[in-house]
């Protein structure tokens, strides 16, 4: 039963915008996700996903959806609240590279090797809607480099961002480091606070 009792306060240990008082909210964060319903930004320019730069860091992206609609709309909100937070606080402007991935797309994902995903078809949260990867907008151009210093350093902010908003981070991996990535974990933080 001690262990029944310690593993349920862990549960509690993610969740920083729920109903408990033990863990302090972020006002601002409890107020964007609370307050009025954040719009998907328009459609970029496909041409701006296929530079060389991107494609050698992300070799698949030709094929990814971009479309913010067939996000779960829980994880929408909370990925536009993190957009939101990185752009105010820390001047990044960020894109959604990839959401939504058919059962298809998973399988050519997987096909690819270790290096691209672990995850299989039904396997990936992408498959649910409950995943994202991100990059960068800067000077109108895509950037996605871990290599580049100030870029890997703006990963590891937008790591902590998507945290603070009850998401888990990719950066935070014991393997298969993926810094772009985010994803809603059910269980991990509540849908959108009523």
């Amino acid at each position: 039963m001690p262990l029944l009792a310690a593993w349920g306060r862990m549960a509690h240990r993610y969740d920083g915008f729920d109903h408990t008082t033990s863990h302090p909210r972020h006002p601002q964060i409890a107020a964007l996700l609370e307050g009025e319903q954040l719009v998907p930004p328009a459609p970029l320019p496909p041409a701006l996903f296929l530079s060389p730069d991107v494609t050698q860091a992300s070799p698949a992206v030709a094929g990814a959806s971009r479309d913010w609609m067939l996000l779960d709309a829980g994880f929408r909100q909370r990925l536009l609240v993190a957009y939101r937070l990185m752009r105010e606080q820390h001047g990044f402007d960020m894109v959604l590279l990839e959401g939504y991935r058919s059962p298809q797309r998973q399988a050519e994902l997987a096909a690819m090797g270790a290096h691209v995903t672990h995850a299989g078809p039904g396997q990936s949260y992408h498959q649910r809607g409950l995943a994202a990867d991100s990059a960068f907008l800067i000077d109108g151009r895509v950037v996605i480099s871990e290599r580049d210093p100030r870029i890997a350093g703006a990963y590891e902010l937008f790591g902590r961002v998507a945290e603070q908003v009850g998401l888990e981070w990719g950066g935070s991996w014991r393997s298969l480091k993926d810094l772009g990535h985010v994803e809603l974990r059910p269980g991990r933080a509540p849908e959108r606070p009523a």
